[in-house]
């Protein structure tokens, strides 16, 4: 608690001295501007839903918080060449540029505030800078956006867009004016970054399987010049973005103010979210699956109350839904105290069994896909994943366990995995706790004999 404190005030002294130059939104509900919050690579809008919270929490109207997801929100390898399930550079800007204009016309704003994690930052940028976003954006935050590349060797794989030395990121860092700046128009920008703890911000290759060869791309390679560039120990890829201190560098760089970073909680909340699913290549069966957030139409939903220390069901299925071609499975009036465990059931899935921590405020962001059972996975008679999906596991510096031990299966040293995955060797259904910097879930185990699995997620 002391370090997280101190993060935070070293991230308000860094807003401070180098924010001074930026223009800060009037904090009436009319001057708040609409915030359009721009995931990952192969990411969803869930991911937002805590930082969404927190904005609520700070008086920031609902309606004026929108997280987009993109169909298709993995980059093509190759970003001139079509690719099934993919997105080139220009369709994710496009798609984006949709996004905003809906936006400002459901509510009447003339500019909007865009924030975006890692490759979302990459449509911030093609957005602002060639998709005519620089009249309409008042500020953008990048989290996390590998704005030199993740490698920036001449020559190797120059055309995929995360290449600092091909020509998508080349012409988006080409100097903007005589003093060398990369950012352009009259959109006030910041980057937050870590201070050396971002999987692809690393001088080493080893999270893109290039072990002890240079990438030639620091760990200051999401700054830009010309921009405010905060930077923040200790966090990770993804919590660039998520994370308490990442929101607190957001909030004051467009306000000018502190934000409480503690989320006020209701009593009575309403859920909902889109079941979504995985897609096959059609035209490479050896590629498998890749990710997508188009709804997995025809699925069903039930949702269980259960004890919180045993992850028990208690009493019958609170909320039933088969989701239609929208995937909404919603809403769902909870209690902002309680527990839940999801069941999702779809032709050509596991059966999974999801439980999460209680939801202190109500949410629309709660996307959830099904899980599919490899050849190591049916050969168990339980199979459990601990999925953090707003940050990384990092043995360093978190602390954690799963069922009890404190070394998480498939998590290597290092903030790089989001996801650990315990095959069970008895089928006894009992309950499974993950614990994570002082979140804990818990739930119970399923039979793989009979299709099932189950998922711990973690909010934090």
């Amino acid at each position: 608690m002391n370090l997280h404190r101190r993060t935070l005030g070293l991230v308000a002294l860094a807003i401070t001295l180098l924010g001074g130059c930026a223009s800060q939104v009037s904090l009436s509900d009319q001057g708040r501007p609409p915030v359009v919050f721009v995931h990952g690579n192969g990411d969803s809008a869930a991911l937002w839903q805590a930082t969404v919270w927190r904005f609520e929490s700070n008086g920031w109207p609902t309606d004026r918080l929108h997280a987009i997801d993109v169909p298709y929100p993995l980059a093509r390898d190759a970003d001139n060449k079509a690719q099934a399930g993919r997105t080139s550079t220009a369709e994710h800007m496009a798609f984006l540029r949709d996004e905003v204009q809906a936006v400002m016309r459901r509510t009447g704003a003339q500019q909007v505030v865009l924030v975006g994690n890692s490759r979302g930052g990459n449509a911030i940028r093609n957005f602002i800078c060639n998709g005519g976003g620089a009249a309409v954006v008042s500020h953008a935050i990048l989290g996390g956006t590998p704005n030199h590349g993740v490698q920036a060797i001449p020559g190797v794989n120059e055309a995929n867009e995360f290449s600092g030395t091909g020509p998508f990121l080349k012409q988006l860092n080409a100097p903007k004016n005589a003093q060398g700046d990369e950012v352009c128009g009259p959109t006030r920008w910041m980057t937050i970054r870590s201070d050396n703890n971002d999987k692809f911000a690393q001088p080493d290759g080893l999270w893109l399987g290039m072990k002890g060869k240079p990438t030639l791309v620091g760990f200051d390679g999401p700054e830009l010049k010309g921009a405010t560039n905060v930077v923040i120990p200790k966090i990770d890829h993804r919590e660039t973005s998520y994370s308490v201190p990442a929101f607190e560098a957001t909030y004051r760089f467009i306000t000018g103010r502190t934000p409480q970073t503690a989320v006020a909680r209701q009593a009575q909340v309403v859920l909902s979210g889109k079941l979504v699913g995985m897609g096959v290549d059609p035209l490479d069966a050896t590629t498998g699956n890749f990710v997508n957030n188009l709804p997995l139409r025809g699925a069903r939903l039930e949702v269980y109350e259960t004890k919180a220390d045993t992850g028990q069901r208690l009493g019958a299925a609170a909320h039933t839904q088969t989701v239609g071609a929208d995937g909404i499975w919603g809403p769902f009036k909870a209690r902002g105290d309680a527990t839940y465990e999801f069941v999702i059931q779809a032709a050509g899935y596991a059966t999974t069994h999801i439980y999460r921590s209680a939801f202190p405020r109500s949410s629309q962001w709660i996307h959830m896909r099904p899980e599919r059972a490899n050849d190591a996975d049916k050969a168990a008679p339980a199979v459990l994943s601990f999925v953090r999906p707003r940050g990384y596991f990092d043995p360093g510096r978190d602390a954690m366990s799963l069922d009890g031990q404190s070394t998480l299966p498939g998590v290597p040293p290092g903030a790089g995995t989001a996801a650990s995955r315990l095959r069970m060797n008895d089928a006894t259904q009992r309950s499974v706790a993950g614990v994570f910097n002082g979140e804990k879930v818990v739930g119970q185990t399923w039979p793989m004999a009979q299709g099932h699995t189950t998922v711990l997620e973690l909010t934090d």
